[in-house]
C-alpha cells in the first residue's frame, strides 16, 4: 500500500480552518463593531469630542472604569482565597459552596441586581445593619462596585482553580523541607505559577464588570454625575435617538477596554516568562 504522505485529521486542514475561523469572527464580531465605528465616522471630530467629553459623559467614566478596577481587584484576591479552598481543602457542603460560586453566570442580571438592591437596602436583611454605621451601600456607587464584584468572582475562581490543581504539593513540602516558610513558599514558589491565571482572572473580571448593565440599573441609584455608569447613558443617548453620540461614547469605552486588556496580556506574558 503506498503511502500517500498526508495525515488524515478530524478537524480540516489549516487553509479551510483559517477561512472559517475569520469568516465567523467578521460575521460575530469584526462586523458589528466596524459598524460602530463607521456610525461614530458621521461625526466630525469637534462633534465627536463634544460627545465624549461632556462633564455627564466623563463622570460616567469614573464611575464604571473605577468601580471595574475596584472590583476586580478585590476579586483578584477573594477569588484566590476562595479557588485556594475549593482546591485544599475537604469540608462539608464543599460541593454546594463549588456550585454556587457558577451562580452569577446560571442567573440572570436583573434578577441579581433585583436581589443585591433588597439585601442592601435600608430595610434589606444586610442594609439594616449596615446604615446605623453610616454604610449605604444601595442606591450608591458602593453598590455598583458590591454588584460588579458578584458577577465577576466567578470568573477568577474558575481560572485559578485548574492551576492550583495540577500544582504538585510535593513542591510546597520541598520548599518547607529547605526552610522556607509559609509566606515565603507562596510568594516564591506558588505566586509565580499562579500569577498568569490570576491576572487572566482579574482580565475577564475586569471586561465582564466594565459591560454589565443589568444587575447595576437596580442597585445603582443611575444619579447622573454620582452613579450614572457609561452603559446606562448609552441607552439614554439611544432612547433619546442620539445613535451617533451613543456610538461615539461606546467607541471610547471599547478602545479604553482594549488597551487595558492588552496590556494586561502583554503582563501576563511577561510573568510566564518571569516564571519559567
Amino acid at each position: 500500500m503506498a503511502w500517500s504522505g498526508r495525515k488524515n485529521n478530524v478537524l480540516p486542514g489549516f487553509t479551510p480552518a483559517l477561512g472559517y475561523t475569520i469568516f465567523y469572527l467578521s460575521l460575530v464580531v469584526l462586523i458589528p463593531l466596524s459598524a460602530l465605528f463607521f456610525k461614530t465616522a458621521s461625526l466630525s471630530w469637534d462633534a465627536f469630542v463634544a460627545a465624549v467629553t461632556a462633564p455627564r459623559v466623563l463622570a460616567s467614566y469614573r464611575v464604571t472604569f473605577g468601580s471595574s478596577l475596584a472590583a476586580a481587584l478585590i476579586n483578584a484576591f477573594f477569588g484566590v482565597l476562595v479557588a485556594w479552598v475549593l482546591v485544599r481543602y475537604r469540608f462539608p457542603g464543599k460541593k454546594l459552596i463549588d456550585a454556587l460560586v457558577d451562580l452569577p453566570f446560571a442567573l440572570p442580571t436583573a434578577v441579581a441586581g433585583i436581589t443585591l438592591a433588597s439585601i442592601y437596602s435600608q430595610n434589606g436583611w444586610l442594609g439594616r445593619y449596615l446604615e446605623p454605621h453610616g454604610i449605604k451601600v444601595a442606591f450608591t456607587p458602593l453598590g455598583i462596585a458590591v454588584a460588579m464584584v458578584f458577577i465577576g468572582l466567578p470568573f477568577v475562581v474558575r481560572t485559578v482553580q485548574p492551576v492550583l490543581e495540577e500544582l504538585d504539593q510535593e513542591i510546597e513540602e520541598a520548599a518547607s523541607c529547605l526552610g522556607a516558610n509559609r509566606w515565603q513558599t507562596f510568594r516564591r514558589v506558588l505566586l509565580p505559577t499562579m500569577l498568569p491565571a490570576i491576572l487572566t482572572g482579574f482580565a475577564l473580571s475586569f471586561a465582564r464588570a466594565v459591560g454589565e448593565y443589568g444587575s447595576i440599573i437596580f442597585i445603582a441609584g443611575n444619579m447622573p454625575m454620582v452613579s450614572e455608569i457609561t452603559p446606562l447613558l448609552i441607552i439614554t443617548k439611544l432612547e433619546q435617538y442620539d445613535y451617533a453620540g451613543a456610538t461615539a461614547i461606546a467607541t471610547v469605552m471599547l478602545v479604553v477596554s482594549f488597551v487595558m486588556l492588552l496590556c494586561i496580556n502583554l503582563l501576563q506574558k511577561w510573568s510566564r516568562r518571569f516564571a519559567e
